[in-house]
C-alpha cells in the first residue's frame, strides 16, 4: 500500500483525520432506517407467507455486490493513495502502475510538471464545470434517453483537491514538421472529486473516477506572436481505463451488470469526446483560424475483414451438458467501435464481416478484437460470456500494406480469429478513384468507401424562429448515406456558431450527396436543410469547396451556412510500389524497427521464390527455390542463429516463406552466409530444429511468441508418424495460465504452425522469466500423457525482445520438472 506523504501545511485539513470523526446525525438515520426497513421486509414475509426462496436471490445478490464493491474500492484507494504520493513512495511501492520513464528510455521524469499541475489545480474546476455542462450533459442524456431513463442532469461538479499526475512525458524531435510541437504524456487521474446528478428525479453521484491513458498533445501551428504557440490538440492514442464508484440513491444500481449502462455511455462520451480519431481543440490565438485545429486529420483508412474464428470456449449449457456458444466479435479501433452477427450455436463462427476504421495515427493506433458469446437478457446490460481478445498494431498493416494474419485469443483457454487488413492512403488523385470503384466491385461489399469527405461546418445565419418569438436551439446534423455526426446544440440564437469538424466515408462520390440538417432542439422541427452533389467537387480544384456560405433550403430567404468540402480518394497502399511512407522516431508508440525501403523491396523478392512449408536445407552448390545459394549451410545452434530482424512478428506469422528464406546481412544488402555448425540437420542431439520469432511490445506490455516451424524430427517406425504440436509455459510457476499451444499436424515431421502468441507481462518482470518451448506428439489410447519430442529453454533476460528476432533451435531432452 503506498502511504501518502504528509503535508507539509500544518493547517491544511488532513482526509484520514476526517475520517476519524464520528458520525454524522444523517448517517445514523441512514443506517436506523436501512435496518428497520430490512426486520419490515422479513416481517411482512413471514405475515403473507411467502415462500423463504425469495429470500435466497437478494441474499446472494447483496453478497455478490459486497465483494464486488469490497475488491473495486481496494482497487479505487491504492490508486488514489498512488496519485497523492510523491514520485519515490509510487516506486518504493512497487504498484502495477509505475511511471512510464521506468520503463522508457527517452520518457523524461516530470515531477517539476506535476508541481505546476497541483498549482493550477483549483481554477481547472471552473473549465471542467463547463465542459461537463456544454458537451458531456447533453451527450449523456440522449443515450440514456435510447433506454428510457429520461430526465439526466448536473447538479454539483467538484474535481476535489487532489490533482491528476503525469508519469512521464515524451518529446518527438525527430522527422517532425518545423510547424508543431508533439509529445506523449502519460496521464493518471485517481482524485476525490465529488460529482452529482439526478437521473428520472433520482439523485445519484460519482466519486473516486478514475482515468489512466497515454494523452498525446499537439501544439500546433507555431506562431511569430506571442503566445508563439496557435492552439492544441489533446487526444488519447487509444481508448483509457476508467473506474469510478456510483454513491447516493444510485447506489443501488452499483452491481455488476446493473451499472452497465451508465458506466459504458460514461466511457463513450469520453471516447467520443478525445479518443482518436475524436480530438479536444484548444484555441490559444486569434490569429489562428479555427479551421486548421479543429477539421479532423485522418492518415488514412484501415479496411478490416473479420473472416472467421476457431475453437472458441463453449460456454453455453446444453440438454446433455457443455453447449457450444452463440459468438459475435467487436472490432475497436481508437473510439470507432464495430459489431458483427451473432452466429447461433457453433466454436468455429464464419462471419465474412467488413468494415472500415479512419486512422489518425498509424504509429501509435490498435486494432483490437473482442469475441463474445451473446446471451439473452436486460438490454444494455452486459449478460454476454468473454470469449477472448486480440489485437494488432496498425503500423504493422502499414509496412505490409495488407495482412491475413490468424491471432491466438488473450484471456482464454482456447480459440483464435482470422482477420485480413489492408490499409489505404488518401490521395488527390481524380484518376484513382476508377481503380477504387473497380476494387469494390470486385470485393462484392456493397458497404466499402472509396473516398472520404473532410467536412467543417463553421456557422449559419438569420436561421428562421422554431416558434413565433421564441429563438430556436440548434444543432446541425450531417452525413453521407446513413452515416450521420452532429453538432452540438447552441441555445437560444439564430445564428450558432459551432466550428466543428467531421470525417465521411464515402461509397461514391459520382453519385452520392452530402446533407446537412439544421433542427430545433427544442421542438425537434428541421429549420434548414442543404443538398450537396459530391460529383461537383470532382470538377473542382484540388477537390474542394473552400468556406462557402450556402443557402439553407426549407427555410428563410436570407438563411446560410458556411462549411468548407475536402475529398479525397482512397488508394490501397502498396510499399512494394508506391514511396514510403514517413517515419517518425516512436520508441515508445511503435517500437518495432522498421527495414528501408531498399531491403523490404529485396526480401519480398526472395520470399517469394520459396513455397510456404519448405524448410531452408543445409547443402552444398545446390538451388534451393529457384535461388543459387552456393555452399551456405544455414546452421541451427541457439549461439549462432540468432538473428536479429527488422520485421514485426505478424508479418513473420501470416507468410511461412519469410521464414524459410534465406536472411538479409544487417550490415550489406547481400546474402548472409554462416560457417557451418558441427551439428547434424536434425540437431545436436538429434531431435530436430524449431524456429521461432520473440519479440516484446513495449506499449502494449506483451511478450509475442510467434511458433513458425519445426523440422526433420525423428520417425523410427514409418508406419507410426507423430503427431506433434507445440506447447509453451512461462517458468518458474508453469501455471495454466502461462500455458499455449498449438494446433495438431497429423502424421508429419516437418510441421508448419506459424501461431502467436502473447503474454501480458511488465518488462521488468521479464528478465526474471525463462520460455519453456516443448515439441509434443498427440497421446495415443494406450498412452497417459503426451510423449515429449524435444525441449528447448529460453532465459528471456538475455535475448534482445525490443527489436525481436526470428532463430532456428536444436531440440534437447525434456529437463526434469524438478530441475
Amino acid at each position: 500500500m503506498v502511504v501518502p506523504s504528509k503535508p507539509e501545511n500544518n493547517n491544511a485539513p488532513n482526509p484520514v483525520a476526517r475520517r476519524s470523526t464520528g458520525p454524522g446525525v444523517l448517517s445514523i438515520l441512514y443506517s436506523v432506517t436501512k435496518k428497520v426497513g430490512t426486520v419490515a421486509i422479513v416481517y411482512l414475509l413471514g405475515y403473507y407467507n411467502i415462500s423463504v426462496a425469495w429470500l435466497i436471490g437478494p441474499v446472494i445478490l447483496s453478497v455478490v455486490r459486497e465483494e464486488w464493491k469490497r475488491s473495486s474500492d481496494a482497487r479505487r484507494a491504492l490508486a488514489k493513495a498512488a496519485a497523492m504520493s510523491n514520485e519515490k513512495e509510487v516506486i518504493m511501492a512497487r504498484i502495477d502502475e509505475l511511471p512510464a520513464w521506468v520503463y522508457f528510455p527517452d520518457v523524461e521524469r516530470a515531477e517539476w510538471l506535476n508541481r505546476v499541475v497541483r498549482q493550477l489545480w483549483p481554477n481547472a474546476n471552473h473549465y471542467a464545470r463547463d465542459l461537463l455542462r456544454s458537451v458531456i450533459e447533453p451527450n449523456i442524456r440522449n443515450a440514456l434517453a435510447a433506454f428510457k431513463l429520461p430526465g439526466f442532469k448536473f447538479d454539483k461538479m467538484i474535481l476535489g483537491t487532489i490533482p491528476f499526475r503525469v508519469g512521464g512525458v515524451k518529446v518527438y524531435d525527430h522527422n517532425v514538421s518545423r510547424n508543431e510541437i508533439i509529445m506523449d504524456i502519460d496521464f493518471f487521474y485517481a482524485g476525490d472529486c465529488d460529482i452529482s446528478f439526478t437521473l428520472s428525479g433520482i439523485p445519484g453521484g460519482i466519486k473516486d473516477f478514475q482515468l489512466h491513458g497515454m494523452l498525446r498533445v499537439v501544439m500546433k501551428p507555431l506562431i511569430q506572436t506571442i503566445p508563439l504557440v496557435g492552439g492544441l490538440q489533446l487526444f488519447f492514442l487509444n481508448n483509457p481505463t476508467i473506474d469510478f464508484n456510483l454513491v447516493g440513491a444510485a447506489d443501488v444500481l452499483d452491481v455488476p451488470g446493473v451499472s452497465d449502462i451508465l458506466r459504458r455511455i460514461i466511457v463513450e462520451q469520453v471516447a467520443a469526446l478525445m479518443v482518436l480519431p475524436n480530438k479536444l481543440p484548444i484555441t490559444l490565438s486569434d490569429v489562428v483560424p479555427a479551421q486548421i485545429l479543429k477539421t479532423p486529420e485522418p492518415e488514412g483508412v484501415l479496411r478490416v475483414h473479420v473472416v472467421e474464428a476457431k475453437e472458441l470456449m463453449k460456454m453455453d449449457i446444453g440438454m446433455l451438458g457443455k453447449g457450444k456458444s452463440d459468438p459475435y466479435a467487436l472490432v475497436t479501433v481508437g473510439a470507432q467501435q464495430f459489431r458483427t452477427q451473432i452466429i447461433n450455436n457453433t466454436v468455429s463462427p464464419k462471419w465474412d464481416y467488413w468494415c472500415e476504421a479512419e486512422v489518425s495515427s498509424r504509429r501509435a493506433q490498435i486494432i483490437t478484437v473482442q469475441c463474445w458469446d451473446w446471451d439473452p437478457g436486460f438490454p444494455g446490460v452486459q449478460n454476454d460470456d468473454f470469449l477472448g481478445r486480440a489485437s494488432v498494431e496498425v503500423s504493422t498493416v502499414v509496412k505490409k500494406g495488407e495482412l491475413d494474419i490468424w491471432l491466438t485469443l488473450e484471456e482464454a483457454k482456447h480459440g483464435m480469429v482470422h482477420l485480413r487488413l489492408s490499409w489505404h492512403t488518401l490521395t488527390e488523385d481524380r484518376h484513382a478513384l476508377s481503380l477504387a470503384l473497380a476494387e469494390t466491385q470486385q470485393l462484392r461489399v456493397t458497404s466499402m468507401s472509396t473516398a472520404v469527405l473532410l467536412v467543417y461546418i463553421d456557422s449559419a445565419k438569420n436561421l428562421p424562429d422554431a416558434r413565433p418569438g421564441r429563438r430556436p436551439d440548434p444543432f446541425a446534423t450531417v452525413g453521407v448515406g446513413k452515416d450521420t455526426q452532429t453538432t452540438q446544440i447552441i441555445y437560444r440564437t439564430d445564428s450558432p456558431v459551432w466550428e466543428k469538424g467531421f470525417t465521411c466515408l464515402v461509397k461514391n462520390p459520382e453519385t452520392d450527396t452530402f446533407i446537412l440538417k439544421v433542427t430545433d432542439q427544442k421542438t425537434n422541427h428541421d429549420i434548414g436543410r442543404l443538398e450537396y452533389h459530391l460529383a461537383k467537387l470532382l470538377t473542382n480544384e484540388n477537390m474542394e469547396l473552400s468556406d462557402q456560405p450556402l443557402l439553407l433550403q426549407a427555410s428563410g430567404p436570407i438563411s446560410r451556412v458556411r462549411l468548407s468540402l475536402r475529398l479525397r480518394i482512397l488508394k490501397r497502399y502498396d510499399p512494394e510500389v508506391d514511396a514510403p511512407l514517413p517515419e517518425v522516431d516512436d520508441d515508445v508508440t511503435d517500437e518495432a524497427s522498421t527495414s528501408t525501403s531498399s531491403k523490404r523491396g529485396s526480401t519480398n523478392a526472395l520470399n517469394k521464390q520459396f513455397s510456404r512449408g519448405d524448410s531452408v536445407r543445409s547443402v552444398g552448390g545446390q538451388s534451393v527455390g529457384g535461388q543459387s545459394i552456393g555452399s551456405a549451410n544455414i546452421s541451427i545452434h541457439p549461439s549462432k542463429e540468432m538473428i536479429s530482424t527488422q520485421t514485426s512478428v505478424q508479418e513473420e506469422s501470416v507468410f511461412s516463406e519469410q521464414s524459410s528464406a534465406p536472411v538479409e546481412s544487417s550490415a550489406n544488402n547481400t546474402l548472409l552466409h554462416r560457417t557451418p555448425s558441427a551439428t547434424s540437420s536434425a540437431g545436436e542431439a538429434g531431435l530436430g530444429r524449431i524456429q521461432m520469432t520473440l519479440r516484446y511490445s513495449v506499449p502494449r506490455q506483451r511478450l509475442v511468441v510467434v511458433i513458425h516451424k519445426v523440422a526433420n524430427l525423428p520417425s523410427k517406425d514409418p508406419h507410426n508418424i507423430p503427431d506433434p504440436y507445440v506447447k509453451l509455459y512461462l517458468l518458474p510457476e508453469r501455471s495454466k495460465e502461462s500455458k499455449r499451444k498449438t494446433e495438431v499436424m497429423k502424421d508429419n515431421c516437418n510441421p508448419v504452425f506459424d501461431e502467436n502468441f502473447e503474454y501480458v507481462i511488465s518488462l521488468g518482470d521479464i528478465n526474471s522469466r525463462q520460455l519453456e518451448v516443448t515439441v509434443v506428439t498427440k497421446k495415443t489410447w494406450f498412452s497417459s500423457q503426451s510423449p515429449v519430442m524435444g525441449q528447448v529453454i529460453l532465459s528471456l533476460g538475455d535475448q534482445d525482445l525490443v527489436k525481436g528476432f526470428t532463430a532456428w533451435y536444436d531440440l534437447l531432452p525434456e529437463i526434469e520438472r524438478d530441475s
